[in-house]
C-alpha cells in the first residue's frame, strides 16, 4: 500500500533510499539542503521540502538517514524536530548508528509522540540500489510492522531484535566483529606477503577457502588492503568509537575483540 513517506538526509546512503521508495510507489517528501542534490531529487520523483519538519508533518513513515547522535538530536528534538511536527500515528524510523540512551532520551523527550524505531543498516549504497540492504528494527512490534513494507522498498531483510534499543546493540557488535574480522584478514595478508605470496592471488585463494570471511571479500572488492584502508578504515573507525561509545555508556567493555581491533595493523582506534 502506498504510503507518505518523510525523509531527512538523503546523503551517499539516503539518496539511493529515497529513489527505491519512489519507485515502489510511495509519496515521498524530502528535506535536502544541497541545490544539487535537490535538483536529483526532484527529477527522481520526490517532493522537495524546505525544512525536516516539513518534511515530517503529514508523513505515515518518517525515515531519518543521518551520520551522528549529534545530527539525529538536532534534526528529532526540539519544539520544530520531526518528533514534534510528525503525527502521533507515525512511525519515525532512524538508520543512525548510535548510542541507545540518545534513542531512548528522544522517546523520554516526546512523551506521546509518533513511535520512534531505531534502525541502523548492514549493506552499501549498491546494496540500497539493488533493494538488498540489511535493516534491524528495535522498538515497539506494531510499528515495526507498519514501518516495515515501506523499508522493503530498498531493504531485502529487515529484522525485528526486540526492545527500542536493541537493534543499535546488534549492529555495534556486528561493526565490531567486522572490524576485528578486517584486522584479522589483514594480518593474514601481511603474513603472506612475508611468505611471497601477492595479495591477489591470497584473496582469491582465501575466497574459495575454509579461511574465507567478508571482511577478506570486503578488502578484496574494494582493490586491496591499501584501498581498503584509505576508503572504508575511516567508516570502520567511526563505528569503532560508537560501539565503544555505547558500551562505555552501558559499563560494558568491550573485551577480547577490542584488544583485536587495537592489535591489529589497519588504525581503527
Amino acid at each position: 500500500m502506498s504510503q507518505v513517506v518523510g525523509f531527512v538526509g538523503a546523503g551517499r546512503m539516503g539518496e539511493p533510499m529515497v529513489y527505491r521508495l519512489v519507485a515502489a510507489g510511495h509519496r515521498v517528501q524530502v528535506y535536502a539542503r544541497r541545490d544539487s542534490v535537490r535538483k536529483r531529487l526532484r527529477e527522481g520523483g520526490a517532493t522537495v521540502v524546505d525544512s525536516a519538519d516539513a518534511a515530517a508533518s503529514s508523513a505515515d513513515i518518517v525515515i531519518a538517514c543521518l551520520f551522528s547522535d549529534a545530527q539525529l538530536v538536532e534534526v528529532l528534538a526540539g519544539s520544530d524536530g520531526v518528533l514534534a511536527a510528525a503525527p502521533r500515528e507515525a512511525v519515525v524510523v532512524s538508520h543512525t548508528t548510535g548510542t541507545v540512551s540518545t534513542v531512548t532520551d528522544l522517546v523520554a523527550g516526546h512523551p506521546g509522540g509518533p513511535a520512534l524505531l531505531d534502525g541502523p543498516v548492514s549493506g552499501s549504497a549498491d546494496d540500497i540500489a539493488a533493494g538488498k540492504l540489511t535493516v534491524l528494527l528495535g522498538g515497539d512490534a506494531d510499528a515495526v510492522a507498519r514501518a516495515r513494507p515501506v523499508l522493503e522498498s530498498y531493504a531485502g531483510t529487515v529484522i525485528a531484535t526486540g526492545a527500542l534499543g536493541t537493534a543499535l546493540s546488534v549492529k555495534l557488535v556486528n561493526n565490531a566483529l567486522f572490524a576485528a574480522n578486517a584486522q584479522m584478514a589483514a594480518a593474514a595478508l601481511e603474513l603472506g606477503t612475508r611468505l611471497g605470496i601477492g595479495e591477489q592471488q591470497l584473496l582469491d585463494a582465501l575466497a574459495v577457502s575454509s579461511g574465507r570471511s567478508f571482511a577478506a571479500g570486503s578488502i578484496g572488492r574494494t582493490g586491496g588492503l591499501t584501498t581498503f584502508e584509505q576508503v572504508v578504515a575511516p567508516f570502520l573507525r567511526k563505528d569503532v568509537a560508537a560501539c565503544r561509545a555505547a558500551t562505555a555508556d552501558l559499563g560494558i567493555d568491550i573485551g577480547r575483540l577490542g584488544a583485536v581491533i587495537d592489535g591489529g595493523p589497519l588504525d581503527l582506534g
